[in-house]
Protein backbone atom coordinates (compact mmCIF):
# COMPACT_ATOMS: atom_id res chain seq x y z
CA UNK A 1 0.00 0.00 0.00
CA UNK A 2 1.38 3.30 -0.91
CA UNK A 3 0.90 6.17 1.73
CA UNK A 4 -1.83 8.60 1.08
CA UNK A 5 0.73 11.48 1.85
CA UNK A 6 3.17 10.90 -1.18
CA UNK A 7 0.65 11.00 -3.54
CA UNK A 8 -2.17 13.43 -1.60
CA UNK A 9 -0.74 16.02 -4.06
CA UNK A 10 -1.31 14.48 -7.06
CA UNK A 11 -5.36 13.30 -6.37
CA UNK A 12 -6.68 15.67 -8.49
CA UNK A 13 -4.56 14.42 -11.23
CA UNK A 14 -5.43 11.08 -11.30
CA UNK A 15 -8.74 12.38 -11.21
CA UNK A 16 -9.17 14.55 -14.34
CA UNK A 17 -6.84 11.83 -15.66
CA UNK A 18 -9.80 9.22 -15.27
CA UNK A 19 -12.82 11.85 -16.09
CA UNK A 20 -10.91 12.69 -19.52
CA UNK A 21 -11.37 9.28 -20.80
CA UNK A 22 -15.18 9.43 -19.83
CA UNK A 23 -17.39 11.46 -17.56
CA UNK A 24 -18.09 9.04 -14.16
CA UNK A 25 -19.41 8.53 -10.89
CA UNK A 26 -17.42 8.22 -7.24
CA UNK A 27 -17.77 4.63 -6.42
CA UNK A 28 -16.66 3.61 -10.31
CA UNK A 29 -13.73 6.10 -9.79
CA UNK A 30 -12.50 4.84 -6.53
CA UNK A 31 -13.09 1.21 -8.04
CA UNK A 32 -10.70 1.89 -11.12
CA UNK A 33 -8.06 3.78 -9.20
CA UNK A 34 -8.04 0.52 -7.01
CA UNK A 35 -7.95 -1.63 -10.16
CA UNK A 36 -5.34 0.37 -12.25
CA UNK A 37 -3.12 0.64 -9.00
CA UNK A 38 -3.61 -3.03 -8.38
CA UNK A 39 -5.01 -1.90 -4.58
CA UNK A 40 -1.76 -0.28 -3.64
CA UNK A 41 -3.79 3.33 -3.75
CA UNK A 42 -6.55 3.31 -2.52
CA UNK A 43 -8.22 6.83 -2.30
CA UNK A 44 -11.02 7.24 0.70
CA UNK A 45 -14.11 8.25 0.05
CA UNK A 46 -13.65 11.33 1.93
CA UNK A 47 -11.22 12.15 -0.23
CA UNK A 48 -12.88 11.36 -3.42
CA UNK A 49 -15.77 13.55 -3.04
CA UNK A 50 -13.75 16.35 -0.92
CA UNK A 51 -11.50 16.29 -4.26
CA UNK A 52 -14.91 16.52 -6.26
CA UNK A 53 -16.16 19.74 -4.68
CA UNK A 54 -12.79 21.33 -5.13
CA UNK A 55 -12.11 20.83 -8.43
CA UNK A 56 -16.06 21.49 -9.61
CA UNK A 57 -15.80 24.99 -7.35
CA UNK A 58 -12.41 25.71 -9.53
CA UNK A 59 -14.12 25.41 -12.60
CA UNK A 60 -12.45 22.01 -13.72
CA UNK A 61 -15.21 19.91 -13.71
CA UNK A 62 -18.89 19.65 -13.64
CA UNK A 63 -21.23 17.17 -12.34
CA UNK A 64 -25.02 16.20 -13.91
CA UNK A 65 -27.46 13.41 -12.47
CA UNK A 66 -27.15 10.16 -14.65
CA UNK A 67 -29.18 6.90 -14.13
CA UNK A 68 -31.40 6.32 -11.03
CA UNK A 69 -29.70 3.05 -9.38
CA UNK A 70 -31.73 1.65 -6.55
CA UNK A 71 -33.99 4.36 -6.17
CA UNK A 72 -31.26 7.13 -5.77
CA UNK A 73 -29.87 9.28 -8.53
CA UNK A 74 -25.87 8.98 -9.73
CA UNK A 75 -24.08 12.11 -9.55
CA UNK A 76 -21.50 12.08 -12.54
CA UNK A 77 -18.58 13.93 -13.04
CA UNK A 78 -16.97 15.76 -16.58
CA UNK A 79 -13.96 17.28 -17.30
CA UNK A 80 -14.64 21.04 -18.46
CA UNK A 81 -11.95 22.64 -20.95
CA UNK A 82 -10.53 24.36 -18.05
CA UNK A 83 -9.90 20.66 -15.89
CA UNK A 84 -8.02 20.11 -19.13
CA UNK A 85 -5.46 22.56 -19.35
CA UNK A 86 -5.18 22.40 -15.27
CA UNK A 87 -4.55 18.58 -16.31
CA UNK A 88 -1.43 19.23 -18.71
CA UNK A 89 0.13 21.48 -16.09
CA UNK A 90 -0.24 19.06 -13.59
CA UNK A 91 1.31 16.52 -15.37
CA UNK A 92 4.07 18.93 -16.27
CA UNK A 93 4.64 19.50 -12.51
CA UNK A 94 4.68 15.88 -12.34
CA UNK A 95 7.48 15.56 -15.16
CA UNK A 96 9.58 17.88 -13.02
CA UNK A 97 9.14 16.75 -9.49
CA UNK A 98 9.80 13.28 -10.41
CA UNK A 99 13.43 14.97 -12.46
CA UNK A 100 14.06 16.27 -8.94
CA UNK A 101 13.37 13.22 -6.75
CA UNK A 102 14.86 11.24 -9.66
CA UNK A 103 18.55 13.26 -8.93
CA UNK A 104 18.38 12.14 -5.04
CA UNK A 105 17.19 8.10 -5.85
CA UNK A 106 19.99 5.14 -6.10
CA UNK A 107 18.72 3.76 -8.87
CA UNK A 108 20.50 0.69 -10.08
CA UNK A 109 23.26 1.13 -7.23
CA UNK A 110 23.18 -0.96 -4.10
CA UNK A 111 21.62 1.17 -1.19
CA UNK A 112 23.07 2.91 1.70
CA UNK A 113 20.06 1.97 3.85
CA UNK A 114 20.04 -1.71 4.97
CA UNK A 115 17.03 -3.03 6.45
CA UNK A 116 17.70 -5.63 9.41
Amino acid sequence: MISSDGIRGYNDMILLCLLLEKPSYGYEISREIKLRTAERYIMKETTLYSAFTRLEKSGYISSFYGSETNGRRRTYYQITEKGKVFYQEKCEEWHATKEIVDKFMKNGEESLWKPS
